[in-house]
Parts: structure tokens; sequence; C-alpha cells
């Protein structure tokens, strides 16, 4: 054993082999040398754990063996994904791409200091709210505004500050519970307010909210079921009776609208997801929704309505512990700018164009695609469909929109094919139907047409 060990390469010779001199060039000196010892090290511990024989590898076995290793590691997690699966606003994808517009707004803000909590005005102290409160409050009808990280965080801070310590009036058809398992009843226990359900899951009426009112009932609660439906026998109550309710008893109501839809989108054929400004139109005094969704921005949490709520949220201790950085309050302030024109914002939002794409320029792109890939050589067959797509992130899950697609089979298994342009730079994702490969033409942008076809030209 000690002979092998004597044996053993040392670290610089290691170093000194082409493989990981390049490595040493384009990586650290150090993090290379570093993963050196540690393979010599667990070889080592092979060989002493080993009772028998052990393959020794040659000096440039073990630089390859190294050098292949140390360049997986380099690879981010975090890397660029083609979106051909047909969910526009895939939640493990990170949701809703950002217009070249508010790119260009974090790129600029985030090389240098920024006028987060600076009134630069009056030169003192500042919120930094107030970068997009203004917008908001234009495009909701709302009097004020404040944003934190996510609608989680939203809901929580709300609750907390408006209802800690108090009971929140629920109907049980909307105690939800979202991807990673998110429940709304254990939020609301996190936020130190008292869960009152009322009604049943397929039916609430105004009376119940009426008699389940109470002297330690701190605010009423709607919540819009994002995930899922309940068809058939059914009633709920509308933002519109629920404030007039909680008027009366003077109440605040809190309508937690979910993916934030500033705009009808009924015109993309997608029914029933309800808009911000309607919600404060029919009296709510908080609405609470995503930034990342719906209105196509970053990841965050918005919460608009009455300046007296939006004043008791800000002055509670875990807004603190919430509040979002000068990057995305930079990509949501361009953003919204967009929504000052509905031709513009329909062109740049990412979303809303994908949306708004007519399905015979889908048609077209895949026809053309198609070809293109058919000549790959790890692709068996490759023919144009017609399917349809899915909005995705909580949104009116069981709506689609008509699509056309590039549907693959391969030689040999669709998972090899699929592990393969998950590894392409940038990566793609599509979906698999039938054990075919699907790549949905509708969340592929126009530039990574060429990109896809590129793809399957290099893997085999």
């Amino acid at each position: 054993m000690q002979n092998i060990f004597r044996n053993l390469p040392s670290v610089n010779q290691l170093l000194e082999s082409e493989p990981l001199k390049k490595l040493v060039d384009s990586v650290n000196h150090t993090v290379v040398a570093d993963g050196v010892r540690n393979f010599l090290d667990d070889f080592r511990q092979q060989v002493t754990d080993k009772a028998g024989e052990i393959n020794i590898p040659t000096p440039q076995e073990m630089a390859d063996s190294i050098a292949d290793f140390l360049k997986a590691e380099e690879v981010p997690y975090l890397r660029k994904v083609i979106n051909g699966t047909g969910i526009i606003l895939h939640t493990g994808l990170g949701r809703a791409p950002l217009a070249k517009q508010a790119i260009a707004a974090v790129s600029e803000i985030s090389q240098g200091y920024a006028s987060v909590e600076i009134d630069l005005n009056s030169g003192g102290r500042g919120q930094r709210a107030k970068a997009v409160e203004r917008l908001l409050c234009e495009l909701t009808g709302a009097e004020a505004a404040v944003i934190v990280n996510n609608n989680a965080a939203a809901t929580m801070l709300t609750l907390s500050a408006m209802a800690g310590g108090k009971e929140v009036i629920v109907s049980r058809g909307q105690l939800i519970e979202i991807g990673g398992s998110y429940r709304l009843p254990d939020v609301m226990e996190c936020s130190g307010s008292k869960l009152r359900e009322v009604g049943t899951t397929n039916k609430t009426h105004p009376a119940d909210y009426e008699n389940a009112i109470n002297e330690n009932t701190g605010a009423l609660l709607k919540v819009h079921p994002s995930n899922f439906e309940v068809v058939g026998f059914t009633k709920t109550v509308s933002t519109k009776e629920m404030a007039a309710i909680a008027h009366k008893h003077g109440l605040p109501l809190i309508d937690d609208v979910g993916s934030g839809a500033l705009i009808d989108y009924s015109q993309f054929g997608l029914m029933d997801e309800p808009i911000v400004q309607d919600s404060l139109n029919e009296g709510a005094d908080i609405a609470l929704f995503s930034g990342d969704k719906l209105i196509g921005g970053p990841q965050c949490g918005i919460i608009v309505g009455k300046s007296k709520w939006i004043k008791t949220i800000l002055a509670n201790p875990l807004m603190r512990a919430m509040r979002v950085d000068k990057m995305t309050l930079a990509a949501l302030h361009a953003t919204l700018l967009l929504y000052r024109d509905q031709e513009t914002v329909m062109t740049q939002v990412p979303i809303l164009r994908m949306l708004s794409m007519p399905v015979a320029n889908l048609k077209m792109r895949a026809d053309k695609v198609a070809a293109q890939i058919a000549s790959s050589s790890a692709v068996e067959a490759c023919e144009v469909v017609q399917e349809r797509s899915m909005l995705g992130g909580g949104s009116l899950p069981t709506q689609k929109i008509p699509t056309w697609c590039v549907s693959i089979s391969a030689y040999g298994s669709i998972d090899s094919l699929t592990e393969k342009l998950r590894k392409c730079e940038p990566a793609i994702m599509g979906r698999v139907q039938k054990d075919r490969l699907i790549l949905d033409m509708r969340t592929v942008d126009v530039s990574e047409d060429l990109h896809l076809v590129e793809a399957f030209a290099t893997i085999s």
C-alpha cells in the first residue's frame, strides 16, 4: 500500500498536465489545486478501504478525471433556459421573463448607488416604496402602495399589521394550498391573526359573514383560488357585497387577488382572472398581488389601497424583513411604465407578447424550425402539431389557448434526448407526451428559434 501511495503523482505534477493547466488559466489556481488535493485524498481513502487490488489510474487519467469533475462543478446552477414547455408562467423556470426596458433599468441602477431611501428633492430620508408608488396608484386607482418580496409576504405582513391578534373571516372554499406547500391557514397563524372559517367548500352566503362578525373580528379576507376551481353547485360572495358588510361594521376588507392582472385577460381568451383596479373600485380597502405573474415584472408582492392601512402596514416590524432591493424596484418601475400605453405593453412585456402572438405566426415558425430539426442525427421523426398552451403560475388552471408545436421522436430514448437538451447552452426544456418531445412555439421567443436548430445540430 505504501508503494501505491509513493507512486501517486504529486499535486504539482498534476497541475502541470495539459487539461489542468488550461483550467488554471480559465478558473483559478487555488480552486484547481484544491480539487487535485481533494481527489488525491479521496483516492488514498479508497485504497485504504479497499481489501483487494485496486486499479491505479495513470497520471494522465487522473488529470482528465479531475478536469472533468472541476468543469462540471464550475457550471452554475442558475442558467438560461429556452422554455418550450408551453407553460407561460412556469414557476420552475422563474415565471415571467422581463421586458428589455426592465433589464436595462436593473443594469443601470445596479452598477452604482441609487436613491433607494433618500429623497433627492429634500435631501432627507425617503421611503423605498416611493420608487413605484406613484405609478401603482395611477394604474390601479389606489391611494397608496408598498412593495415586499412576494405575495405570500404581502399576505402575512398585511394580516399581521391589520388584524394581528384578531379574527379574520374567510370563506372555507378559499382556504387554499398552492405550490411549495403554501397554505393560507398556516400563513394566517404565522401572522398572529386567527382564522374564522365561514360557509362550506362550495357555497358561502353574505349571511355567513354577517353572523361571524363579533368584537374580536379584525378584518374580512377574500382570496382568489388561483390554481383550482370549484364547479357545479356553487355560490360565492362578490367583492362589492363583502365590502358593504365589512364597512357596515367598521372593518376593512382585504382582497388577495393573487396573480394581479392590470389589464383584461379575456382578450386572450382567458376568462375570470380578477383585475386589481376592479377590486379597489368594488370596495376592497387593500388588494394584494404578485409582480412576477400577470404583470410580467420581477418577483415581488404588491400591496395597494387606502392610505390609512398602507401606513399601518409600513409601521409593522415585519416590513423591514420583507422589503425589496433596488434592482426589484428598478425592474418593477420600468415594467409599470409600459402599462401607460396599451399598444406598447402588448409588444414589450414578454408574457403579453406571447399571449397575443397570432396562431398563424406560431404555425409558420413551427414549420420552419421542424424542417431544420428533422435533419438532426438524434431525431427519428419531426412534425408540426396543434396543441394548447397554459398560462401557469397558479392562474386559470383549467383554461388553455391554441398553439403550434414541434413534435419530435428520437433515436434511442426520449429521456436521453431531453437530458442532452438540458445540457445545451442555453438549456432547452419541453414537455414529453406519449414518448415524444413537444416544443411549444408560444413560449419560445422568436430570437430563440435559431438556438433550437443549432442545439439539435450539435447533439447525436
